[in-house]
């Protein structure tokens, strides 16, 4: 199975209305799919994010002529040479290559890793909370509000973006109306110090429908990690930006955290995610995939969280959920498979199981203009 083309799709969406988090607003959502195709005829889709001009140029000018003639089956070694030069793009050809041997086995990627063990799996709707709306807040509880009614039963609201009397005001007043209708993550985005992520122990002391705290503050910060974790009643959660499972072994072996939490997308290729999920499984640690950008990458980590035995006997057979990106985002229904009811339905057939949208790559194909 020798690589014979790769076909670049950059592509990119201008917001209706920018949102955002803490670290700033989001007028535009982008992504960088590609397709790589061997002389039999197999083909396979990966997907990384970066500035698109980045990532075109060094596909154009490095990646692809290096992969053009070579096997398809050195996936390990080619992933390996690659994120020496980028990381994220080693991630979108370990995809692509998974896919392409799943399709000449005639398996399911699930069943190339050893099989599915769960057909479903729990999402949680995730939103961008904060606007340039006077009623921000009260914009953000009518989403999740919606989300509710649409089935899902988990959510994530961002925090640290405000004043923490603000953030506070924003989620009593969710709280208010919606406790009891859905479980609760909030995100700092890594916004915080220790005092500052403290001060939210009086009101999660009475409540008791939230999931975790995510990334109170930067995730190097182990010791703070370990302290906060010894005075918070709810579990913390991090680590969407590691590059690999060797990045967490601080967290996991100073007992920091509670939930590891790795992109698909962010890490050095699908192996190299799939054993940061069994670190958390050897360390008696749950995990749930971050999983907000793009369409393809949250399919892989839908298809590996399907593979990964539950927590503990405790759990019966309840695998924890992955993310779903409930903002304004095209590229979320580039294969089409989205949660119902709250749950996704794992697909069945060969490699992926499913096609990409050709109506949405010629859309929103990025015409090579700069954006912010």
């Amino acid at each position: 199975m020798i690589i014979e083309r790769i076909e670049t799709f950059p592509l990119l969406h201008e917001c209706s209305r920018p949102y955002g988090d803490a670290n700033g607003y989001k007028k535009y959502r982008s992504c960088y799919l590609i397709r790589i195709t061997t002389k039999s005829g197999y083909q396979g889709y990966g997907e990384c994010i970066d500035w698109l001009p980045t990532l075109e140029k060094g596909f154009q000018e490095r990646i692809i002529p290096y992969l053009i003639g070579k096997r398809a089956t050195d996936r390990t070694n080619l992933t390996k040479i690659i994120k020496k030069w980028h990381m994220r793009s080693a991630a979108a050809v370990s995809m692509a290559l998974t896919e392409i041997i799943a399709q000449k086995a005639g398996l399911h990627i699930t069943d190339l890793w050893g099989g599915k063990i769960h057909d479903t799996v729990p999402a949680y709707a995730s939103f961008q909370s904060y606007s340039d709306d006077p009623n921000w807040q009260e914009y953000s509880i009518g989403l999740v509000k919606k989300a509710i009614q649409e089935g899902f039963s988990m959510a994530k609201v961002k925090i640290g973006g405000r004043t923490i009397k603000e953030d506070q005001a924003h989620i009593k007043r969710m709280q208010q109306e919606l406790q009891g209708d859905v479980q609760l993550a909030l995100d700092a985005n890594q916004s915080y110090d220790v005092m500052a992520a403290r001060s939210w122990e009086r009101l999660f002391q009475g409540w008791d429908n939230l999931l975790w705290l995510e990334e109170p503050m930067p995730m190097e910060k182990v010791e703070e990690y370990k302290l906060l974790r010894q005075v918070l009643s709810v579990p913390l959660a991090g680590g969407e930006n590691m590059k690999n499972a060797t990045a967490f072994l601080p967290l996991v072996t100073q007992g920091a955290v509670d939930i590891l939490q790795p992109d698909t997308m962010h890490q050095d290729g699908i192996d190299g995610y799939r054993c940061t999920l069994q670190l958390a499984r050897t360390s008696g640690l749950r995990v749930s995939p971050h999983a907000f950008d793009g369409g393809l990458s949250r399919i892989y980590a839908l298809y590996a969280q399907a593979c990964l035995p539950a927590m503990s006997k405790m759990d019966g057979d309840k695998i924890e959920p992955v993310e779903w990106d409930y903002m304004e985002n095209p590229f979320t229904m580039l294969f089409q498979l989205k949660p119902q009811k709250g749950m996704y339905t794992i697909p069945s057939g060969t490699g992926l199981g499913l096609s990409v949208d050709e109506d949405v790559l010629n859309t929103y194909r990025w015409d090579g203009r700069t954006y912010i």
